[in-house]
């Protein structure tokens, strides 16, 4: 009888020696990796004597890890800990170098390629998809919900972040800012620690600090959902993610810095709740918001807001957009960027590296047949010709450009370049603004006006007292003043309103832009025919107890 067995034994025998011959090598390995740790003055250590932090291991990519034969094990307790099967090559030199910046006091532990190969194996036990999902952050909507409901103020979110785990602190930061309605978070690495604050209203807060480990941790992994590049530390990036929830996408843009304490960061969020304000909520006057009403129904004619950056401008061009956006209007956009997402309407965004620019874009727009066009920004000669003649042949044009006051338009638009012929008949309004924070409702506190303010607003009300029913401006006039509560942070405001200036282009006004006047011929003219300045707005705001002196001298001087 023939054996169908006989290689059993021969299988056996070649496993028994490859096993003792994978054994002969790792204590080869380990041998001329000890003495190579002797040569560079490292200790050197086994697969026995280290203990693996799946949290230490996972800020660093697998693919980046091994791609630096490099792995951080620990990153907290007594010190951080990296172990290398060899520091001298570029790779592993590099991401040993940036490690000790970010993790002070760092031990490398030399080891062999055998050990270095098994810590590599643990990354297939941790769970850094979700940790690492490049472009967006799905949320759950229970989690975030729970999460804006218990942040309520910056206590409360100082408390959500001491008791969270590392994999969930960017989800609390965005969930906190998203709460309080922080339109930016701003990550400021410093000597000992990162330096937290969220902008609202306008203005930057502090909220917390983080450690340096925890940072750079929320670090690489903004700077992977983002797609910026891990191992570029020392230039600037740009990056974007979304944060989905299941009814709306709230989009993140960010930006890194190089700084002296390491990278900066500064993440934009762009929550299109907060954009969907009507155009009454803006904050104009009844008189103000009539006008404006009448000038945007107009069939065709040329509108700009003005103001510096951060004015309020975009939201006020949605809002018109808002009113405008009809089944019967063909609406089209060309932004840099698009800030947020209308349905109804047409968006595009500008590529200048493409060639597709303002003007490009403008030239294109027109010959889709639109009813109304709204361009981000008139900066240069090109685009403001486009703009005025896309107003004169049947277009209403809504826009933005960059002055002090809706005075300084018509001079503008002159200085790159557009005829005053041109101008005169195409430009229908010209707006003025700014954003003051409105008081706490809660805690503001009544006040009289300062003696030394008293003159200097009431020369200022004089033109528009009777006009307003106002009461003489004397030394016991009413006012309001910030004092700060639960409700608001401690700040004394919450929210912010605008403050404008308005002015149609009328006959005589069309005269006066034709002899290429100065600002102050406009002004004194558009005052004449009933401008309200934006700093007699601010007053009437100020009188009325929306805001106060002192919020109005920061934004109107």
């Amino acid at each position: 009888m023939v054996r169908t067995d006989m290689t059993t034994p021969a299988n056996d025998i070649a496993a028994e020696l490859e096993k003792k011959l994978s054994d002969i090598g790792a204590k080869g390995q380990a041998l001329t990796a000890q003495k190579l740790a002797g040569e560079l003055g490292l200790p050197f250590a086994e697969l026995k004597d280290l203990v693996i932090d799946p949290e230490a291991l996972a800020t660093i990519p697998e693919d980046a890890s091994r791609a630096a034969g490099v792995a951080l094990i620990q990153s907290t307790g007594t010190a951080p800990v990296a172990v290398t099967a060899d520091p001298r090559t570029s790779a592993a030199s590099r991401l040993l170098t940036d490690l000790t910046q970010k993790h002070p006091g760092l031990v490398v532990l030399l080891v062999s390629p055998e050990t270095l190969s098994v810590v590599w194996d643990r990354y297939a036990t941790i769970k850094t998809a979700a940790a690492f999902e490049v472009g967006s952050i799905r949320v759950d909507d229970a989690a975030m919900t729970q999460a804006q409901e218990r942040i309520k103020n910056i206590e409360d979110l100082r408390g959500s972040v001491s008791s969270v785990s590392d994999t969930q602190l960017l989800e609390i930061l965005v969930a906190g800012a998203l709460s309080l309605k922080a339109s930016d978070i701003h990550f400021e690495p410093e000597a000992s620690a990162t330096r937290l604050r969220y902008r609202l209203d306008g203005l930057l807060h502090d909220v917390l600090t983080l450690e340096q480990a925890r940072y750079h941790r929320v670090l690489n992994r903004v700077k992977v959902l983002s797609k910026l590049k891990l191992n570029v530390t020392e230039a600037p990036q740009d990056g974007r993610f979304t944060i989905r929830q299941s009814n709306v996408e709230i989009e993140v843009r960010v930006s890194a810095l190089p700084s002296e304490y390491g990278e900066s960061i500064v993440m934009r969020l762009l929550d299109p709740r907060s954009i969907h304000a009507s155009i009454e909520d803006l904050g104009m006057r009844p008189d103000v918001l009539a006008k404006v009403r009448e000038l945007i129904t107009k069939p065709q004619g040329t509108l700009l807001t003005t103001g510096p950056t951060g004015s309020g401008k975009t939201t006020t061009l949605y809002a018109f957009v808002n009113v405008l956006n009809t089944t019967d209007a063909k609406i089209i956009t060309v932004e840099d960027p698009i800030e947020y997402h209308i349905t109804g309407i047409n968006q595009t965004q500008v590529e200048p590296e493409k060639g597709y620019t303002f003007a490009t874009g403008l030239r294109a727009i027109v010959r889709q047949d639109p009813d109304i066009i709204l361009v981000g920004e008139i900066r240069d000669l090109e685009t403001a010709d486009i703009a005025m003649d896309a107003a004169l042949t049947g277009h209403l044009v809504l826009s933005t450009i960059h002055t002090n006051d809706a005075a300084g338009t018509i001079p503008r638009l002159i200085t790159l370049g557009v005829k005053p012929e041109t101008i005169a008949p195409a430009l229908t309004m010209a707006m003025g603004q700014r954003l003051v924070r409105r008081l706490c409702p809660s805690c503001k506190k009544k006040t009289t006006l300062p003696a030394e303010d008293v003159e200097k607003v009431a020369t200022e009300m004089s033109g528009v007292a009777n006009r307003f029913n106002l009461n003489p401006v004397v030394d016991s006039t009413t006012v309001w003043e910030a004092v700060g509560c639960p409700e608001c942070n401690g700040i004394g405001y919450k929210g912010r309103v605008g403050v404008y200036e308005v002015f149609e282009v009328t006959r005589d006004m069309e005269r006066l832009i034709l002899a290429s006047p100065s600002v102050t011929d406009i002004r004194d003219l558009a005052i004449k025919e009933g401008m309200v300045t934006m700093l007699q707005d601010g007053y009437l705001k100020m009188l009325d107890g929306v805001t106060s002196l002192e919020e109005v001298r920061r934004v109107l001087g």
